[in-house]
């Protein structure tokens, strides 16, 4: 049992002595001291996130803006005025220059020979009804059989070249190609009638030359009665009414035979 016992208290002795106790509880009395003067100067100097609360409240602050709402810079106002710009714009068919209304009128003064035109609306070089009353010429013609569409439209452009450079010799103030094409083309209509008649029955009897000279009488005045309008060439309506008849008798030999 003496050899256990020796055993026993030498596995239990240690070097552990009051002095090394002593130091260690020093040593742990300097660490205690470092870290509350670290948390003193912590302390002292605010977080990083009181500064980014201290931000946002100012950014809140000047925003001056409701939700949705948002204030708008120098920027966003040029921006602002240019969308406006764009939007107090014409329509796209009046930067065309196509108005429904006067082609209507020019429509109802070709279709009533008796109407005085207005020469302010005639004066116009509207294409867009010449244009749809050539197709219409030509679309009748076809389902007549006939194909010539290429006949139309190179005697509209010899025809309006002709009427154009003899009014310029009857007329003082002169008139503009594009007011020659459109007159000439308006007073079409009829002649698109006659056509459409050509499709239900033939033309070539005495019934059909009848109609053919009606209309070409028909256009013929409705031109002329729109071009002294609108030149002031009072008293020179028969004169002008006969070279439109040349003109439109063309397309009448087109129609009948």
């Amino acid at each position: 049992m003496s050899n256990f016992e020796q055993f026993h208290f030498d596995f239990y002795q240690s070097n552990y002595t009051i002095d090394d106790q002593e130091e260690s509880y020093n040593s742990y009395d300097s660490n205690e001291n470092l870290s509350g003067s670290r948390k003193s100067q912590t302390g002292e100097q605010p977080p990083a996130s009181a500064f980014a609360q201290s931000e946002m409240l100012l950014s809140s602050q000047s925003y001056m803006g409701q939700i949705l709402q948002p204030t708008y810079s120098p920027d966003t106002l040029s921006h602002l005025s240019y969308t406006d710009e764009f939007d107090e714009e014409p329509p796209l068919l009046e930067e065309l220059g196509i108005n429904f209304e006067h082609i209507w009128q020019k429509t109802l003064t070709v279709l009533n020979p008796m109407k005085p035109a207005d020469g302010s609306i005639m004066n116009e070089t509207d294409l867009t009804g010449p244009m749809v009353f050539c197709l219409a010429l030509g679309a009748t013609l076809l389902l007549a059989g006939k194909v010539h569409f290429g006949y139309v439209y190179g005697m509209s452009a010899i025809g309006c070249l002709a009427m154009h450079a003899l009014l310029n010799l009857m007329s003082i103030p002169g008139v503009s190609h594009g007011c020659v094409a459109s007159v000439l083309g308006y007073c079409l209509l009829p002649m698109v009638i006659l056509s459409s008649a050509a499709v239900v029955f033939s033309l070539q009897g005495t019934l059909g030359t009848l109609l053919t000279l009606f209309i070409i009488g028909w256009c013929s005045w409705s031109a002329s009665k729109i071009f002294t309008s609108a030149l002031a060439m009072e008293g020179q309506q028969l004169l002008i009414a006969y070279p439109c008849a040349l003109l439109y008798g063309l397309f009448a030999l087109l129609t009948v035979f």
